[in-house]
């Protein structure tokens, strides 16, 4: 059985009593091949936004504790969740504080909060990383990031290097992107010399079920990449993976692009232990595949 647990309405201090009418109802989520318990807070909030802003104060609240070193995230969670880390930091419910951010807005936000950074190198220990999620798959918390536009010397390489180095990770999720079947694109990176060979050994790869284009730097975007194709700092070119219709499994992709000559990395993140934080209106879900995938193991 997965691990779960409820998030009792005591844990969230900052939305009032008047904002928060909570129930918790146990779900279970089953398939073929794994099984995944839930506790869900079912909430009505005043402010829409206001269940994205619970699910970053959570992350912190339930796991940033005093000490760690944090791999700080990029998205609209994680810049509220580093924001009310400053604030925990500058009031002092929590001490010794060291963020390592994956992107040059992550930097920046933690900067503003008053958060010390450092930058990441190899062997750095980490406790703990939160981050968004672009999508995610139900089954196996299997997620995709990095399909936002990069700013300056963001590096989804350097993004997963960070999430993977962390001992436990926290990937922040709207309601409507944590999905049975996921689609949309995957960004895979992949060497700049002889690019096009790699381009049609994915498009014959995934022939009907995908489309393969060449992320631009800026204008036009389309198959080759148009005038300008985006070059990573790395040096790489970047292909958006484009699935026009669900993948049967997210997991099972991710492998076969690792197989690839030419692929470097992919927005593809699995990870165990993982803990999903899927955010809606009505309130939080909290998923963690820790105790399934070591079933799974056994």
């Amino acid at each position: 059985m997965a691990l779960a647990w409820a998030l009792p309405s005591s844990a969230s201090p900052f939305i009032s009593s008047s904002t928060l009418q909570t129930q918790k109802q146990s779900y279970n989520f089953a398939s073929s091949r794994n099984s995944f318990q839930r506790f869900v807070t079912r909430s009505s909030f005043s402010d829409p936004s206001a269940g994205l802003l619970l699910a970053a104060k959570h992350a912190v609240d339930s796991y940033v504790k005093s000490g760690m070193v944090i791999g700080l995230g990029s998205g609209h969670a994680s810049a509220l969740a580093i924001q009310y880390l400053g604030q925990q930091l500058r009031v002092g419910a929590i001490k010794d504080v060291t963020g390592i951010p994956t992107c040059v807005g992550s930097a920046s936000e933690a900067a503003k909060a008053g958060i010390p950074l450092e930058q990441y190198n190899d062997g750095y220990k980490i406790d703990l990383a939160f981050d968004d999620a672009d999508t995610m798959e139900e089954e196996t918390l299997a997620a995709i990031i990095g399909r936002r536009k990069l700013q300056g010397d963001d590096s989804i390489i350097q993004e997963k290097i960070i999430l993977e180095a962390a001992d436990k990770l926290i990937l922040i999720i709207k309601e409507k992107q944590f999905k049975s079947s996921v689609d949309g694109s995957i960004p895979v990176l992949i060497k700049s010399v002889n690019w096009l060979e790699t381009a049609e050994e994915l498009d014959d790869l995934f022939l009907g079920d995908a489309e393969v284009w060449r992320r631009p730097a800026i204008g036009y975007a389309g198959p080759l990449g148009g005038d300008f194709p985006l070059v990573t700092k790395e040096g790489h070119n970047i292909l958006d993976v484009i699935f026009t219709s669900p993948m049967e499994s997210l997991v099972e992709v991710a492998k076969t692009l690792d197989q690839i000559d030419g692929v470097v990395e992919h927005g593809v993140i699995f990870r165990n232990p993982c803990t999903a934080i899927i955010a809606s209106e009505n309130g939080l879900q909290i998923v963690d595949n820790t105790i399934q995938m070591e079933s799974s193991n056994l």
